[in-house]
């Protein structure tokens, strides 16, 4: 029986030996893998079409997230190999400072430690998530879902061999290989071991890992994103921004689901709005306010308020401000993106500051909040918790801070 308990005991011990590697070393590690990964493609794309032949559900959407090919092992290795070239967060000093008994305090990053990432059918998160980890200096634990269990062995395996290879500790990256849900639970109750827990999926697999989680755990709520239109925005310029954060990629988390007018503009940019978006045939449902402007648009109902539609469709709401605007949106958003189109100083400023989200924006589309777009290199998801990481987890978000207190001879009196 594969031993669960066993698995992650190694990974602690092999996180010990990460954190004393230097860049250098890591970046070895890091490339050592980009090029197994070049090197075995062909296994990678045998143990893939398994998975494929075994998923047999008319979902195309999601055999597309499992799918595999020449291109896309391609891109994780572009993705390793970027990771390299950003800079290694462990050991920049956040703050040094001397204090009254002549000790110097310095605040060091330092590596979460062992970091588990529980995901669901996308097996570049294998990678994607080791590199992330490796050069952040943690150990992870990897578990994906029972849809990609071919394709994630087979690139655990690559991985692993290449880092043994190397000459480095292989143990640093270790492999769930059992899709049970009873491996879930053992796995999330190895508290002793696992440092952090970082969920990556829908929102029934983030509740199951924080109803079981014995570790902290960073999770990201999905995006209920809104855009707010205040009454002296650039019109043409707001028309552009919902088109694009509504139809760019509909899918994805910072996608806007819910467009808000103010009143005194809603009978002239509402129809530009609609006029738009109905080049891309997204459904539009309005509230009371909405629909007496557009009549032929649906009805939305209270559920629509906090839906995430993650589709071609959108609500419209009129509100008479920017305040009313904040509550709706602090109300039913998920604290991940949210917008407004303003050229007024008060409401800008009344925005940013009473939002409640991760990322607030002031005239851009929320299709940013990303990692790579926001400079970070590549990312573990995006929290919307408030503590440790908000927004975008990329490399500085897998660390923590430890304190290195230099001296010559005191004592405490």
């Amino acid at each position: 029986m594969f031993n669960v308990e066993e698995v992650c005991k190694k990974a602690k011990a092999a996180s010990y030996i990460l954190a004393g590697y230097t860049s250098e070393q890591k970046n070895r590690m890091l490339e050592a893998v980009a090029v197994a990964l070049e090197e075995n493609k062909a296994e990678i794309l045998k143990e893939n079409a398994v998975d494929l032949k075994n998923y047999t559900k008319q979902d195309s959407v999601f055999v597309d997230r499992l799918t595999l090919t020449s291109e896309r092992i391609d891109t994780m290795i572009e993705g390793v190999r970027q990771i390299i070239s950003l800079p290694d967060p462990v050991g920049e000093v956040v703050d040094s400072f001397t204090n009254k008994a002549g000790l110097n305090l310095k605040r060091v990053r330092a590596p979460l430690g062992v970091i588990a990432i529980i995901y669901e059918a996308r097996p570049n998160v294998t990678v994607d998530a080791a590199a992330l980890c490796l050069k952040s200096g943690n150990a992870v634990v990897l578990r994906g879902g029972k849809d990609a269990i071919y394709s994630n062995r087979a690139l655990y395996k690559v991985m692993e061999g290449a880092i043994a290879k190397a000459g480095f500790a292989s143990d640093c990256v270790a492999f769930i290989d059992d899709t049970s849900r009873d491996s879930s639970k053992v796995m999330l109750g190895q508290g002793k071991y696992i440092d952090v827990c970082i969920p990556r999926g829908g929102e029934g697999l983030k509740r199951f890992v924080l109803e079981n989680a014995t570790m902290p755990v960073i999770a990201s709520s999905g995006g209920n994103c809104h855009v707010y239109v205040e009454k002296t925005a650039d019109l043409e310029m707001a028309k552009n921004i919902v088109f694009n954060a509504k139809t760019q990629r509909p899918s994805v988390c910072n996608a806007a689901e819910h467009l808000i007018v103010d009143e005194a503009i809603c009978e002239k940019f509402l129809p530009m709005a609609y006029d738009a978006l109905s080049t891309k045939n997204v459904e539009i449902v309005g509230d009371e306010r909405a629909r007496k402007v557009l009549p032929k648009i649906g009805i939305m109902t209270d559920e629509d308020y906090g839906t995430e539609y993650e589709a071609y469709k959108m609500s419209f709401a009129v509100v008479s401000g920017v305040e009313e605007a904040v509550d709706m949106i602090n109300k039913y958003s998920t604290n991940h993106s949210d917008a407004i189109i303003t050229k007024d100083e008060f409401a800008k400023n009344y925005f940013e500051k009473n939002v409640d989200s991760a990322c607030v924006y002031v005239n851009a589309s929320t299709r940013f909040t990303d990692g790579f777009e926001f400079g970070l290199g590549a990312e573990m998801g995006i929290s919307t918790q408030k503590l440790h990481a908000r927004g975008p987890i990329a490399l500085k978000e897998l660390t923590s801070v430890k304190y290195v207190i230099e001296g010559n001879g005191q004592i405490r009196k």
